[in-house]
C-alpha cells in the first residue's frame, strides 16, 4: 500500500453520521480540508459544529462514516499508530481549557511530559518558545486566572502547538472577546498558517473573522442535519444558490 502525498487532503470526511443516543444530530457529512488550508465549519445554534468537531478529533465516535487524517483513519488505528496520529493535531478548546490550579509554563509542558521524551530541560526551552510563538514571553509563571480572557486562548494555543501539531482545531476562538482582540487571535491564526503550514480547522459563527480568515467554508443546518453549503464564504454570500447560507452571511450587510 503507497503511503500518502502531498495530494492526499488533511483531513477527508466521508458519509460521516454524528448522534446522541437515538438522537442523529448531523447525517450524510462528507468533506475534505486540503493541506494548509484555513477551513471554516459554520452555522447557526444548535446545527452541530461543536459535535462536528468532537466527531473529528475522536472525543465521540462517529455512528457511522470516515474520518481521515493525511488518508489514515483514527479509529481503524491500533493504540500505537492512534497515539501517533494524535500527535499530528492540537485543540484550542474554546474557553482555553487550562488547568487552573498549573501554571501556564505547566500547562503548555503537560503535552511534552505525555508524548516526549524531552528532559526537563529541553521541555523548558521548547516551553518558552511556544509561549513567545503567542506573544506571551514572560508569562510563564501566571496562572490562568490572572490573564485576560484573550491571554487564556493565546496560551491555550500555545499548548495546542506544543507537539508542533500539522492540523489545529479551533472551537470558538472569538467567543467572549473583544473585536481587538479577536482581530489578533485572528492574526495569530493566519500567522501560524501562513509561517508553518499548518491547516486550521475554525469552527465559529463570527462573520468578521470568516470573511477575513477562511479560505472555504463549510455550513451546517440544524433542519437539514448535515451542510447545506461548502466553498468562498466571499462567493458564497454573493451568489450562493441556498437563502439560508446567504442570510447567514449577510446578517448586519457588514461583511468585508
Amino acid at each position: 500500500m503507497s503511503g500518502p502525498t502531498h495530494e492526499t487532503p488533511a483531513i477527508a470526511v466521508n458519509g460521516l453520521e454524528c448522534r446522541y443516543g437515538h438522537a442523529v444530530v448531523l447525517s450524510g457529512v462528507s468533506f475534505a480540508v486540503r493541506r494548509g488550508e484555513i477551513f471554516f465549519v459554520i452555522g447557526g445554534s444548535g446545527c452541530g459544529k461543536s459535535t462536528l468537531l468532537r466527531n473529528l478529533i475522536g472525543l465521540h465516535e462517529p455512528a457511522a462514516g470516515t474520518v481521515k487524517f493525511f488518508g489514515e483513519s483514527l479509529a481503524d488505528a491500533g493504540d500505537a499508530r492512534r497515539r501517533e496520529l494524535l500527535q499530528t493535531f492540537g485543540v484550542l478548546y474554546q474557553g482555553g481549557a487550562l488547568w487552573s490550579s498549573l501554571t501556564l509554563r505547566e500547562n503548555v509542558a503537560l503535552p511534552l511530559e505525555e508524548y516526549t521524551p524531552l528532559t526537563a530541560a529541553e521541555r523548558d526551552e521548547l516551553v518558552a518558545l511556544k509561549l513567545a510563538q503567542v506573544g506571551l514571553t514572560g508569562y510563564g509563571d501566571h496562572y490562568p486566572a490572572e490573564l485576560s480572557g484573550g491571554m487564556r486562548k493565546r496560551a491555550g494555543l500555545a499548548r495546542a502547538l506544543a507537539l508542533d501539531p500539522d492540523i489545529v482545531f479551533f472551537d470558538e476562538p472569538s467567543a467572549g472577546l473583544d473585536p481587538l482582540t479577536s482581530r489578533s487571535l485572528d492574526e495569530l491564526i493566519r500567522q501560524l498558517r501562513d509561517t508553518l503550514g499548518t491547516t486550521c480547522v475554525v469552527v465559529s459563527h463570527e462573520l468578521a473573522s470568516i470573511f477575513a480568515l477562511a479560505d472555504r467554508v463549510l455550513m451546517l443546518d440544524r433542519t437539514a442535519k448535515g451542510v447545506i453549503a461548502e466553498g468562498n464564504p466571499h462567493e458564497l454570500a454573493k451568489d450562493g444558490a441556498d437563502g439560508r447560507v446567504r442570510a447567514f452571511l449577510t446578517r448586519g450587510e457588514n461583511q468585508p
